[in-house]
C-alpha cells in the first residue's frame, strides 16, 4: 500500500503494543511512513486503557509482556472494539500459541525479528478489511439519507432535524432522554441510537418502568440473591447485568418509584449495581437511554422525579413530533408499513386507492405513528383484492359519504384568515405535493382536479 492509498479519506488508526519501547517505536514509525496513524503503548494495561479511549481499526500487540499478554489484548480489543483487526506479534512463537491467537479471533500471527515489509503487507491486508467496512458505512449512511436513519423513517424538516441528532449522538456515550407522546416512536429511536453506536455488537435491552411494581422493578434491573425474597429460589441477574457492554431503555421512566430513581443514580454516577439482597457491588458497563411522555420538570416540583437524576438522564435530549406535526412523511410510513405487514401476513398488495390515500392523510392521528401502523395492518388482514381502498379502512376513518372527513387538527388555521385565496391555492397546492412525495397524478387526484389544470398551477404559482 502506499502513503497515498493509505492516506485516502481517514488514515487507518493503529495502536502498537509492546513493552520493550525501541521496537515498539520502530513498526510504529516504519507503518506511519505509509499513511498509517500510529499510536504506541509501552505495556498492556496501557494499551487495554487506550482501547477503552479511543477506537482503533488495527492493533499490533507483542505476546508476551509484563503484565499481562497480547491474547489478553486480544480478548478486550474484541470485548471494546469487535471490528478492529488485532495482529499479534512474539519472539517465542509456537504452534500452540499461533493456533490459540487465531482461535480468538487474531487477524493474523508474526514472529520476531519483523520483516518490516511483511509487517507492512499484513497491516495493509487488514487495513482493506477496515476500507471495506468504511465504505459499506457509507453506503448505510447513504441509505439512510435517502430512506431513514436505521428505521427512523420520515423526509420532513422536523424528521430531518431528528435524524441529524442522532447522527451526533450516536457514536458518543452519553445518556439521551427521549420525550414524545404515546405512539411517536420512542422505542424506535433508542434502537436507532443503539444500532448506530460502538456498542451494537452488544445486548440492547428495553424496560417499561410503569408496567412493573417497584419490588419486581428493581428485581428486574438489579437481579438478585437467593433468599432475598419470598420465591427468589436461586441467584438471578438483573438487566444491567445482562446489558453490560450495551445499551438500556429506560421507557416511561417518569414512573419510576422514588426509592428505585435513587439506586439508578448510583448505577449513573458509580458504574456499578447491587443485587437485590446482596451487599456486594457488581461493576456495569452500561449506555442508558430513557423515554418519557410525561413533564418531568413538572414532576419534580411535584416532588414525584428526583431533580438530580433527571439531569443526569438529559445530557442531551430529543423531542419526536407528533404524526400531526409531520404530514409529509404519512405517505412513506404508508408505503412502508404496507410493505410490512404484507410481507408478515403473506398477502399480496398491488396498490393503495387515492381515495383511501386521501382519508388517511387527512386523519389527525392522535395515537401518532403506532396508530397508524396499526390501521394499515388492520387494512391488510382484511383486504381481498389485492388493493388497499375505502373499504379496507376501519370504521373511525371510513365515513359514510364517499367524501375524506374533515381533518380535525386545526392548529393555525387562525393564520390563514384574511390571506388572499390565491396565496391559500398555491399553498395548498404546494402541501399536497409534499404530502405525494411530488407524485402530480396522485396530488391531481387528492385535490379534484386534472392534471394539466395541476401543471398550469404549478408554473402559475411557482411550484417545483
Amino acid at each position: 500500500m502506499s502513503k497515498t492509498t493509505a492516506a485516502a479519506a481517514a488514515p487507518i488508526k493503529v495502536l502498537v503494543i509492546d513493552d520493550e519501547a525501541a521496537h515498539a517505536d520502530a513498526v510504529a514509525d516504519s507503518l506511519a511512513r505509509v499513511g498509517y496513524e500510529c499510536t504506541v503503548a509501552t505495556s498492556a494495561h496501557d494499551g487495554i486503557a487506550m482501547l477503552s479511549r479511543d477506537a482503533f481499526e488495527v492493533v499490533v500487540t507483542d505476546l508476551r509482556m509484563k503484565d499481562a499478554t497480547g491474547l489478553d489484548v486480544l480478548a478486550k480489543a474484541k470485548e471494546l472494539l469487535p471490528d478492529a483487526e488485532v495482529i499479534v506479534v512474539t519472539g517465542h512463537g509456537t504452534v500452540q500459541s499461533a493456533v490459540e491467537a487465531m482461535q480468538q479471533g487474531a487477524f493474523n500471527y508474526l514472529l520476531k525479528p519483523l520483516d518490516l515489509k511483511q509487517l507492512r503487507a499484513v497491516v495493509d491486508n487488514a487495513s482493506r478489511n477496515q476500507h471495506l467496512r468504511r465504505a459499506n458505512a457509507e453506503l448505510s449512511r447513504r441509505l439512510d439519507e435517502k430512506f431513514g436513519f436505521e428505521g427512523v423513517i420520515g423526509n420532513s424538516p422536523q424528521m430531518h432535524e431528528v435524524v441529524d441528532r442522532l447522527r451526533r449522538i450516536a457514536p458518543t456515550d452519553a445518556t439521551v432522554l427521549i420525550q414524545g407522546e404515546t405512539g411517536t416512536g420512542k422505542e424506535l429511536v433508542a434502537q436507532a441510537i443503539h444500532q448506530n453506536s460502538p456498542r451494537k455488537a452488544r445486548p440492547f435491552v428495553a424496560l417499561n418502568c410503569a408496567a412493573l411494581s417497584e419490588h419486581i422493578l428493581e428485581s428486574e434491573l438489579f437481579g438478585h440473591i437467593r433468599g432475598a425474597f419470598t420465591d427468589a429460589s436461586a441467584d438471578r441477574i438483573g438487566k444491567f447485568e445482562y446489558a453490560n457492554g450495551g445499551t438500556m431503555f429506560l421507557d416511561e421512566v417518569g414512573d419510576m418509584p422514588l426509592p428505585t430513581q435513587i439506586k439508578l443514580l448510583r448505577v449513573l454516577e458509580n458504574h456499578e449495581i447491587t443485587r437485590v439482597g446482596s451487599n456486594d457491588p457488581v461493576k456495569v458497563n452500561v449506555r442508558i437511554l430513557s423515554a418519557t411522555n410525561r413533564d418531568l420538570e413538572e414532576a419534580i416540583r411535584n416532588g414525584t422525579f428526583r431533580e438530580d437524576l433527571y439531569h443526569r438522564l438529559k445530557v442531551v435530549t430529543i423531542r419526536l413530533p407528533r404524526l400531526a406535526e409531520r404530514a409529509p412523511d404519512i405517505p412513506l410510513l404508508i408505503e412502508h408499513f404496507i410493505q410490512l405487514h404484507s410481507a408478515r401476513h403473506h398477502k399480496k398488495i398491488r396498490t393503495i386507492t387515492v381515495a383511501a390515500r386521501r382519508r388517511l392523510m387527512s386523519y389527525s392521528w392522535p395515537g401518532n405513528v403506532r396508530e397508524l401502523k396499526n390501521v394499515i395492518e388492520s387494512m391488510v388482514v382484511v383486504d381481498y383484492d389485492e388493493v388497499l381502498d375505502v373499504d379496507d379502512l376501519p370504521p373511525e376513518l371510513a365515513g359514510g359519504d364517499g367524501q375524506a372527513p374533515l381533518p380535525t387538527a386545526v392548529d393555525g388555521l387562525a393564520s390563514l384568515v384574511g390571506r388572499p385565496l390565491s396565496e391559500l391555492e398555491g399553498l395548498l397546492i404546494g402541501e399536497t405535493l409534499k404530502a405525494t412525495g411530488g407524485n402530480r397524478e396522485e396530488a391531481a387526484a387528492m385535490l379534484g382536479i386534472g392534471e394539466r389544470t395541476l401543471y398550469r398551477k404549478i408554473k402559475e404559482y411557482g411550484l417545483h
